[in-house]
């Protein structure tokens, strides 16, 4: 039986007895002010043990309630304990033979204050052997163990921190530069850039996606992307200015695609010809506005303090693992239009991504942090030289005429290749203007219906959802602590507001966080607020260049289409990642997201093809095909709005998805610590630890007027 058994007795000791170990007064380690002892969080980042041989081992502290779980590898057990202290932890500790040694006074110190003579625990705190000491039983141990070369190993305990003003511990090793950081102008504009491009791919290829698919022509869809990337640079320093305050760049999300790509192909905007973009572009301008207003009002009224109760690790990983899922019937099929560019654009990013991602050029991941800008220039440039060389001229065709109007059999068969395959196809490059200035309903005043309002509601509430756990793991990364729940609902409501300004300005999608964003802060190691902030001012810079434009929306669709396949992809591994604040290997957990994803896939599929024959001629591509669903579901009634509204969200998989683990997660026993509950801050931690204050205090005393609305934060 172990000794430290309440119920056991201790037998006598030596004859005379040992002088009981009075050690001196050491300094004790600063409780943890981080919340990641407080969940039992275990984040695994490479580095070093820095403990250094001191011949003794030491006990770790009496463990939190939830320490022995391992979130992060998935792990639960319950551990033998007696008396506070884990059975497999314990280890003899030895007692010296005379009370001198053990009362001197150890005065060597490392440079952060911990005395030498310790090793880390599981919480990231350092116990001395000498405060361990008083809990030495009075009789002898074994010997020590003989002495060893510490090995230096990953650590997979707390982050490495050091101790900022006030006493609070905000400052994590592995990043570069923290939320609050300012290195120097040059510095911040660099890495400010960098992060922009490193995520260029989801600025811009939803225009590139919907443009097209509204009836636009090339210059409508450079008119398109200057103003996305207007819009994105403005309500980015909103958002780090006025909202949560994390560095999250805001901007076009996927979220919103498929709702999009739904309206645009419902039946009453099928047969229109002249003016179908700017008629679609209205609808889609009032839809956007509405749902964006209800995001606002669900964030600044407080409700997304009480739906945050609802959602969780196991709800986040399949909404958005569903998001990325639900477009693989348009990736891969328009890459087969050209495969000798599409299959080598995938290639080229997925080698740099994975396989040349620990080259490092002047001390960054080149290949990691640019796969995407530097993929799109390798693949355009063969595309580029393919097409000089006359790969794609076919004797006798012309690429303007249309397809109908070629008399040739042998131009027909090959005008879809010469169409995707060129890199001179599109004009907008030439016509684009030098400057231009993008402006509030530039498109013409919005269209209000209440059944599109109403998909974009649903729409919104999901965009929350993917923001709430982008909120969460950025603030593992840059913080001292997560954003309270009033933080998160005061970011909620400026997301909402940004999605207005994005309605008003005629985006096409509405504004939200970029999920994106929070993997490109783990591979720059940059988390500076500045940094994004200068980087979003080069944005709105970028806009005003017409040419900026007209040379995106110059890119080949067979490209576009390569970089989409890879940009699902990594969403819906970003989503999966969530998992690991829960119990991964939870059969709870295993069952409810296999679930999730299954039936996101497997019911909109229900409806998407439910009342269409195989060998129905439709007007629209295949790949367009799942999203006319409001034409043809299985809800028939005698309100054609409610049927268009039913049809149209139980087609998307992102809808069930969502539904489907909320429901699940929050009807199935599991604890806390199984489900992986989002722990945020108590409202009254910005009061008491200045480092919170100023991670997420707004600015020029903004506070103030949020004094009396206490449930959107300070």
């Amino acid at each position: 039986m172990s000794n430290s058994d309440p119920k056991t007795r201790h037998r006598p000791g030596p004859w005379p007895p040992v002088p009981e170990n009075k050690p001196m007064p050491m300094p004790m380690p600063m409780p943890p002010s981080s919340w990641a002892k407080k969940t039992g969080f275990r984040p695994k980042f490479s580095g070093e043990t820095n403990a250094t041989d001191s011949g003794q081992i030491s006990l770790p502290p009496k463990p939190p309630r939830n320490a022995d779980v391992d979130l992060e590898a998935g792990r639960h057990g319950t551990p033998n304990t007696a008396n506070g202290v884990t059975q497999r932890d314990k280890v003899p500790v030895p007692v010296p033979p005379a009370p001198a040694p053990v009362a001197k006074k150890r005065r060597e110190s490392n440079s952060d204050g911990v005395p030498k003579n310790s090793v880390p625990s599981t919480n990231g705190q350092a116990t001395t052997s000498a405060a361990v000491a008083v809990e030495q039983p009075s009789q002898p141990l074994p010997p020590p163990p003989p002495r060893r070369t510490v090995r230096h190993e990953e650590v997979v305990d707390g982050l490495p921190q050091t101790v900022d003003d006030g006493g609070i511990v905000s400052k994590h090793s592995h990043m570069k530069y923290e939320l609050r950081d300012s290195p120097g102008l040059v510095p911040i504009g660099v890495y400010g850039i960098q992060h922009y491009l490193s995520i260029l791919g989801s600025l811009i290829l939803i225009p590139l996606v919907i443009v097209p698919a509204m009836g636009g022509s090339y210059e409508d869809t450079s008119d398109v992307v200057s103003t996305v990337l207007f819009v994105s640079g403005v309500t980015t320093l909103l958002h780090t200015t006025f909202g949560s305050r994390l560095p999250l760049i805001q901007g076009p999300s996927f979220v919103y695609l498929a709702p999009v790509l739904a309206i645009i192909n419902s039946p009453e905007f099928q047969g229109l010809n002249q003016n179908k973009f700017r008629h679609t572009m209205k609808e889609l301008q009032g839809a956007i506005i509405i749902g964006s207003a209800f995001q606002a009002l669900l964030g600044y009224s407080g409700l997304m303090s009480l739906v945050v109760r609802l959602i969780n690790p196991v709800v986040v990983s399949p909404t958005i693992a569903a998001v990325g899922l639900s477009f693989f019937s348009y990736g891969f099929p328009l890459v087969g239009t050209c495969l000798e560019i599409g299959a080598v654009q995938i290639f080229v990013v997925i080698v740099f991504s994975l396989y040349l991602r620990k080259i490092s050029l002047l001390g960054h991941r080149i290949f990691l942090i640019y796969a995407v800008p530097l993929g799109l220039a390798i693949t355009w440039a063969v595309a580029f030289l393919l097409t000089e060389a006359g790969a794609y001229n076919y004797k006798g065709c012309d690429i303007n005429i249309p397809a109908s109007n070629t008399v040739s059999e042998h131009c027909r068969n090959h005008l879809s290749r010469m169409k995707h395959c060129r890199v001179d196809t599109s004009h907008a490059l030439k016509s684009s203007p030098w400057f231009r200035f993008p402006y509030p309903l530039q498109w013409g005043t919005p269209v209000f219906h209440w059944k599109l309002a109403l998909v974009m509601c649903m729409v919104s509430l999901i965009s929350s959802v993917d923001s709430v756990g982008s909120y969460h793991a950025s603030s593992l990364l840059v913080a001292s602590k997560p954003p309270t729940p009033g933080i998160l609902s005061r970011g909620i409501g400026l997301e909402g507001l940004s999605s207005v300004l994005a309605g008003l300005w005629g985006t096409g999608t509405g504004s939200t966080t970029l999920t994106e964003n929070v993997h490109t802060i783990a591979v720059t190691k940059m988390g500076s607020r500045k940094a994004v902030q200068l980087g979003a001012c080069f944005l709105i810079v970028l806009s005003l260049v017409g040419k900026v434009g007209g040379f995106i929306a110059s890119i080949p669709d067979v490209m576009v289409a390569g970089l989409l396949c890879f940009m699902w992809a990594m969403l819906t591994a970003l989503g999966l990642s969530n998992l690991r604040y829960s119990e991964a290997g939870s059969s709870r957990n295993i069952i409810i997201v296999g679930l999730s994803l299954f039936f996101s896939l497997s019911i909109p599929a229900y409806f998407q093809q439910y009342g269409i024959s195989p060998n129905s001629n439709l007007s629209v591509p295949s790949y367009f095909q799942p999203y006319i669903v409001a034409s043809h579901g299985p809800f028939h009634s005698k309100f054609g709005g409610l049927n268009y509204v039913l049809n149209m969200l139980f087609s998307l998989n992102t809808v069930i998805a969502f539904l489907v683990s909320v429901i699940l997660d929050n009807t199935v026993p599991g604890s806390k610590q199984e489900r992986g509950v989002y722990v945020w801050s108590e409202p009254e931690v910005t009061k008491t630890e200045p480092a919170v204050a100023k991670d997420y205090e707004l600015p020029l005393r903004v506070g103030r007027i949020f004094r009396w609305v206490k449930w959107v934060g300070t």
